[in-house]
């Protein structure tokens, strides 16, 4: 372990060490915004169409929350292999950084609908209903009140997201995706050299860390409760 403190081990492993983190960055980014694309108008309809929503429909609601509990219900890894054929056919590839998008944005779509659906249930309805009454059309409540309101929440919810389509991503390194989780298993189980699994820890518990204290500080700032 001492080894990590030389300027040889740097100089071996240094430059691959970065490589990996920068895809590794662009599998999280990536992924979390096209997750995003796709997870925000779910949950968004999710709450229009509860029973409790502005536009109630029951068959439509119970459709969309099926498939994104299946969608949530499998484990990433089996998720993973289960959509190569399909991974393969969007981006030409199952393997490397272009391989791991397509199952890290068919992972996370239905988890962050769900936390969208969570953040807008927590609106006050006396809100919405004042925006009811003023006629306000459905996109304007959804565009002014619904996301505006839901914002904190919104963004805590985002560092979830991206927390954990970045444990998502070290998983993915068990089937050549690359980036962190891929040296972790090549160099630190593979080739038992066990500084290379320290660093990697180390640096996605730093990645963790950052992504939480930034998120939090920005939901504490935008917060209107808390001025």
């Amino acid at each position: 372990m001492a080894e990590i403190f030389t300027a040889g081990f740097w100089a071996q492993y240094g430059p691959l060490l970065w490589k990996e983190f920068l895809h590794t960055l662009v599998m999280t980014g990536v992924s979390t915004v096209i997750a995003y694309l796709i997870g925000l108008p779910l949950g968004v309809l999710l709450v229009l169409t509860g029973e409790h929503g502005i536009r109630p429909n029951k068959p439509v609601n119970q459709i969309v929350g099926w498939m994104i509990n299946v969608g949530r219900s499998l484990p990433f890894i089996i998720l993973m292999i289960c959509i190569m054929d399909f991974t393969k056919l969007i981006v030409g590839t199952k393997i490397g950084v272009k391989g791991a998008i397509v199952p890290l944005v068919v992972s996370a779509a239905p988890f962050i609908a769900r936390m969208v659906e969570t953040s807008l249930t927590e609106v006050d309805a006396g809100v919405i209903e004042a925006a009811q009454s003023m006629g306000a059309s459905t996109f304007q409540i959804v565009w002014k009140v619904y996301l505006p309101e839901a914002v904190p929440s919104l963004i805590l919810g985002g560092s979830i997201s991206i927390i954990t389509i970045l444990a998502y991503t070290a998983i993915a390194g068990a089937v050549g995706a690359g980036g962190l989780g891929d040296l972790a298993i090549r160099y630190g189980y593979n080739r038992r050299v066990a500084s290379m699994l320290l660093v990697t820890a180390v640096i996605l518990v730093a990645m963790v860390q950052v992504v939480q204290s930034v998120f939090s500080r920005i939901a504490t700032k935008v917060d209107k409760r808390l001025r």
